[in-house]
């Protein structure tokens, strides 16, 4: 629609500028009625619903109504001389116009319209969000000595009695806390208390309910993005994976510690609806990958749900071979890991996913189940709202499976363990590959 919609604009001001050159006219009804009828035709589209209307279409219909308003004005003056015609001007005025269509049209073209995945429980979902202080910790990222603080986003059943599990959710190397917004209101739907967590400077962004912003730290994203392209030696990169896997697993113990006694206390709708003998974590990437540490560090942690990430926590370095080796303890907790085609290739290649490997007898009760064709942003919601964004980050390359299929099922599966880990509802039996 997005594409359709430029195309057919620039056609139309094509046609005004062609018309203008052939009859040497700058000035003419045809041209500002034209031009008026494009914007009611926008109008009427978004009355119709035939286009949602968001924030993002916001220029272009400024543009659209501040063009119309002119030739109105154009009409309702009276002309009192004709005004000398220029080619050069009139090719000038389109190329110009043209341009800015194109710009206008940016922001929908890259977060285009698109329907929200299926949700199917019957619980109304609402949302809520926090900002936790920890007065424990100071903050590593800046010299000023303040607390860390952490925000979280909760995706809550409405209206609803009872208690449900609570399930702890940790974004991406580069993620936001809504990373996974379709996943979260389908297991609220179903009856779970969901939290999402924001890594200040590891995130993309992220601001505090005061209105507080924090952005990515480069230093970090420098370090990751060197590691990806194996800069580092497998020392240094055994040390980094252990300082990133620390600052994420304090910032989610801090996290479910606080959420907990607030929920003793029943603080609010939010809180007073969470059982806390029912805790579930679970993550995507780098947010998985700590999801496995934190089921390490604490007993009351009862299934994990890891999403395309390495066990950096399960990792040893042995400085005399110079490598990396998968430590022995077994692995008790259910678990199941979700793979995209870009992590599923490296299972057995890749020494950073030598925990991981469907050989690794301590996590022989694991779950396995690998999306074929997805590649790592397949497994967010990412490529529904902004499939170009998501292409660039994966290198250019578009996955080959349907987006919706990858993240429905997806969230489905998901849902299913969580019935089966934490409700004892039903069984749970996924298939290997999807």
């Amino acid at each position: 629609m997005e594409i359709l919609i430029l195309v057919v604009t620039l056609v139309f001001e094509l046609a005004i500028a062609v018309y203008s050159i052939a009859t040497k006219q700058s000035r003419s009804k045809i041209k500002s009625w034209t031009r008026i009828a494009m914007f009611i035709g926008f109008v009427m589209l978004i009355l119709g619903k035939v286009v949602v209307w968001e924030y993002t279409w916001g220029l272009f219909a400024g543009l659209l109504f501040i063009v119309a308003f002119k030739e109105i004005i154009a009409l309702l003056r009276k002309q009192t001389h004709t005004p000398r015609y220029k080619v050069f001007s009139a090719i000038w005025k389109f190329l110009l116009l043209a341009l800015t269509v194109v710009v206008t049209l940016v922001p929908v073209i890259l977060f285009p319209q698109h329907r929200l995945p299926q949700v199917t429980g019957p619980y109304a979902v609402a949302t809520a969000t926090y900002s936790y202080k920890d007065k424990n910790r100071f903050e590593e990222f800046t010299d000023q000595k303040d607390n860390r603080f952490v925000n979280v986003e909760f995706w809550y059943p409405d209206q609803a009695d009872g208690t449900y599990p609570l399930l702890v959710f940790s974004h991406g190397a580069f993620g936001i806390k809504t990373s996974n917004t379709s996943t979260f209101t389908e297991l609220a739907s179903h009856g779970y208390v969901v939290v999402s967590i924001d890594h200040p400077y590891h995130s993309f962004y992220t601001v505090s309910e005061d209105g507080k912003v924090v952005k990515i730290n480069s230093e970090y994203m420098q370090e990751f993005n060197h590691a990806n392209k194996g800069v580092y030696s497998v020392g240094e990169f055994f040390e980094l994976t252990q300082k990133w896997m620390k600052l994420r697993t304090d910032d989610m113990d801090f996290v479910m510690d606080t959420i907990l006694e607030q929920a003793e206390q029943k603080k609010d709708a939010v809180y007073e609806r969470i059982d806390t003998q029912k805790i579930g974590v679970f993550g995507h990437s780098m947010g998985g990958t700590a999801s496995i540490a934190l089921s390490r560090e604490r007993d009351d942690i009862d299934a994990v749900v890891n999403i395309d990430a390495p066990f950096f926590s399960e990792l040893a370095y042995d400085k005399v071979t110079n490598e990396l080796t998968a430590k022995s303890e077994p692995y008790t907790i259910p678990l199941l890991n979700v793979y995209s085609d870009d992590v599923w290739i490296q299972l057995d290649s890749s020494s950073s996913y030598i925990a991981n490997r469907i050989s690794n007898k301590n996590f022989q009760g694991a779950y396995n189940v690998h999306f074929k064709g997805a590649k790592h942003l397949s497994l967010t919601d990412l490529p529904l709202f902004s499939p170009i964004l998501a292409n660039l980050l994966q290198g250019g390359q578009e996955a080959e499976i349907d987006k919706y299929y990858a993240i429905e099922t997806q969230n489905e599966l998901i849902l299913r363990f969580f019935d089966y880990a934490l409700k004892n509802q039903g069984q749970f039996a996924p298939k290997a590959t999807y």
